[in-house]
């Protein structure tokens, strides 16, 4: 049997209206802008304004809020902030602390630069008080060669101009003589060495006579001076200068040596005996002078005889 057919009715809709909800009369919205246009008018007024007791009541109100609020949330938005903190007070450590090493370092350098100052500007006036050009060099090395006991080695050889049988000498007076070069290195013969013969002359009255080592370095490191004359008998306290080699070599003339410290003479044999102390410290040699001809070819400046550069 068939059932009666039911009035069909509009299927319901999910969605009612278009999304959109009521539209503001213009009214409306002309008293909104007319209140408004009140209130600034009113607020210009300043502390007579109409407005001052409810802004004041709602700062009374809300300002201990606001206060709280910052107080609360102050540690979170502070963390950032604390972080690079951190970093740069982090990296201005490191800047400190290289800074504060640096500056231990000069200071402990300091003595040993002013030093070094001070036997550049020896050297300097030693050429110019002996006039010979000087090739400045450092010794490097110390210690026997061969059958010499006491020599030291020097950074400079054949490329600044040196060869054998040079003299040398620092600030102080002699040194020794040129032994052997390589092309960037010296070996220098020191005037202490037991197997040494410098030729000197004595004081005011020029004696001449033979230096000779003993082969000890430091304090008591002496020379024994014997005089070609030995009716002769030198003074104590008397200065004691090279007497020169021909040509120079390997000893140049008027270099100071040392000083008379003490006098022995000998009734048996007729001969005086002269204890030299030497005027350089061969303990603690650093800065020398190698004595070159005027012009020599080098491959670092020389000490002119005048004091210059070149």
């Amino acid at each position: 049997m068939r059932r009666p057919d039911r009035p069909r009715t509009p299927r319901e809709r999910r969605w009612r209206g278009s999304g959109q909800g009521p539209q503001p009369s213009p009214a409306l919205l002309v008293a909104l802008v007319l209140a408004c246009l009140t209130l600034m008018t009113l607020d210009q007024a300043g502390d007579s304004s109409p407005l001052e007791p409810a802004r004041r009541a709602a700062g009374e109100v809300f300002g201990p809020v606001e206060v709280a609020a910052s107080t609360a949330i102050r540690p979170f938005t502070g963390v950032s902030d604390w972080f690079r903190s951190r970093d740069a007070m982090q990296d201005d450590l490191i800047a400190l602390q290289a800074e504060n090493s640096r500056l231990k370092s000069d200071l402990a350098t300091q003595g040993y630069d002013r030093n070094r100052l001070e036997e550049y500007d020896g050297l300097t006036a030693a050429a110019r008080d002996l006039g010979y050009d000087l090739v400045p060099a450092r010794v490097v090395g110390l210690g026997p060669s061969q059958s010499f006991s006491s020599t030291v080695t020097i950074d400079a050889g054949s490329d600044a101009g040196i060869h054998p049988d040079l003299t040398v000498i620092n600030n102080d007076g002699l040194v020794g003589r040129v032994l052997r070069v390589t092309r960037t290195t010296a070996t220098v013969l020191l005037i202490v060495d037991s197997d040494s013969v410098v030729g000197g002359r004595v004081g005011e009255s020029m004696e001449v006579g033979f230096l000779h080592g003993r082969g000890v370095l430091g304090q008591d490191g002496r020379l024994d001076l014997e005089l070609v004359d030995q009716t002769a008998v030198p003074a104590k306290h008397d200065s004691v200068v090279t007497w020169g080699s021909e040509a120079g070599g390997p000893y140049v003339s008027g270099v100071p040596v040392g000083r008379v410290t003490s006098v022995y003479s000998s009734l048996r044999e007729t001969s005086t005996r002269a204890v030299i102390d030497p005027y350089v410290d061969f303990g603690a040699l650093d800065l020398v002078g190698v004595v070159v001809p005027s012009g020599t070819p080098s491959d670092r400046a020389v000490i002119e005889s005048d004091g210059d550069l070149r």
